[in-house]
């Protein structure tokens, strides 16, 4: 145990001090396992992470869903996704937040990345919600909490890390992430409508739109919703596994991308580009997770912890509380890949260990991962959009962020103790 905590200590002291994530992992796990074994042993280790990275099939599922998301992302899909949703419910008090939320949903169902989601719809909605005079603490704060969505609603990206990290069936993960994504947006467009009772200038109504307006704004989203289907539901279906949807994936991508004519050269290799950098970066990740987890195994750290859960006699509900706790706690201070990473290697094993599924868990850890990208201080959300709408102070932002706060606290609860929400369709898919 005392290994271990060192450990965690040294960890933490290198995040702090600005040391990437990867590299902080690798140089704590090389030298944890350099101490506790020998410097041969932990070589060794080093290499077979980076080895069985580089040549997992699990893992081409990462840029395959990466290009996907890019290809979309470059197709100028938002503002059609946005308008879509405009043409329904904009004509309503805070219609257009809700629009907002739908439309980022939307998009990140296919993007995958929160940060992605919340720089784009800032570009496409902020603009519409200041001409009919929405308050800016609302406006920011529904851009930068839809985001969120983006790292739990399947294809996720942090899902197949967390897959791959727990030895979990990553396609699973996704269909368990389908009702508590929806039930995410449910309870968003709740907190719309709720503040919005409490004070409707801060969300007045835009003109009401006709029918055919609608059906034509659906029209021009349809291939995208059509990609999202096809990739879900033929996991869902068993029509093929999530690797081959996701080459499936990224070639419809492709394909929208230049029936839309949104494609150049020049924009194909910056795709490319940005496909394999990001890649390169979670591919890093990942190695330097699974060096720092063989540091915890070396350690017993997680067979100590479990031994003391069981010797205090806690109740399940008690230790998945202090669980909860932890994460609403580290959401303060760091990121949520950081989280995910430094959290999952010692709570997987007492998750395990008292026998609960480590799919219900993959969606309550990447849920309360969700609520740190807009919690205070850090909410890197919050600061991704202020880049954006720089006029805005960023205690305003995180202001109109707090009612979509206390709704992902609700979820996170929700799903904590009703499992079912996670784990139902996983079992009909079975």
């Amino acid at each position: 145990m005392t290994s271990g905590l060192i450990a965690f200590a040294g960890l933490l002291t290198l995040i702090f001090a600005r040391v990437p994530i990867a590299f902080a992992m690798i140089i704590v796990g090389f030298v944890g396992l350099a101490m506790l074994t020998n410097p041969t042993i932990a070589l060794g280790l080093l290499a077979q992470s980076g080895f069985d990275g580089a040549l997992s099939y699990e893992l081409s599922i990462i840029p395959l869903f990466v290009l996907m998301g890019n290809l979309v992302a470059r197709s100028k899909v938002s503002e059609e996704l946005y308008t879509a949703c405009n043409t329904f419910v904009g004509h309503r008090k805070g219609g257009l937040a809700m629009s907002t939320i739908t439309a980022c949903a939307g998009f990140s169902a296919i993007c995958g990345s929160s940060f992605a989601t919340a720089s784009t719809m800032a570009r496409v909605a902020m603009p519409s919600m200041r001409k009919y005079g929405y308050d800016d603490g609302l406006a920011t704060g529904v851009i930068a909490a839809g985001g969120t969505l983006g790292i739990l609603i399947p294809p996720s990206v942090v899902l197949v890390l967390y897959g791959v990290m727990t030895q979990s069936h990553i396609g699973e993960l996704f269909i368990a992430g389908i009702i508590p994504g929806i039930l995410g947006i449910g309870l968003y467009l709740l907190a719309v409508r709720v503040t919005i009772m409490r004070n409707p200038a801060l969300g007045p109504s835009a003109p009401r739109r006709d029918w055919s307006e609608r059906m034509a704004s659906l029209r021009s989203i349809w291939p995208i919703v059509a990609l999202f289907v096809f990739v879900i539901g033929g996991i869902y279906g068993g029509l093929f596994t999530p690797t081959e949807a996701a080459g499936i994936g990224a070639a419809c991508a492709l394909l929208i991308a230049l029936m839309r004519r949104q494609l150049t050269w020049p924009k194909f290799k910056q795709i490319v580009v940005e496909t394999t950098l990001t890649t390169a970066s979670l591919f890093a990740l990942l190695i330097g997770a699974t060096l720092f987890a063989n540091l915890i195994n070396f350690s017993g750290m997680s067979e100590q912890l479990l031994a003391l859960v069981t010797d205090a006699s806690l109740e399940n509900w008690q230790v998945l509380l202090a669980i909860l706790l932890i994460y609403l706690l580290l959401g303060c201070v760091m990121d949520s890949m950081g989280m995910i990473l430094l959290t999952v290697p010692l709570f997987t094993p007492v998750i395990a260990g008292m026998d609960m599924s480590l799919i219900w868990f993959g969606i309550v850890v990447v849920v309360a991962t969700e609520i740190s990208l807009i919690t205070p201080p850090v909410g890197l959300n919050v600061f991704v959009l202020k880049n954006v709408v720089r006029d805005v102070p960023i205690g305003k932002i995180f202001r109109g962020v707090t009612p979509f706060w206390i709704a992902d606290v609700v979820r996170l609860l929700l799903i904590t103790f009703l499992p079912a929400l996670s784990l139902w369709l996983p079992a009909m898919s079975g």
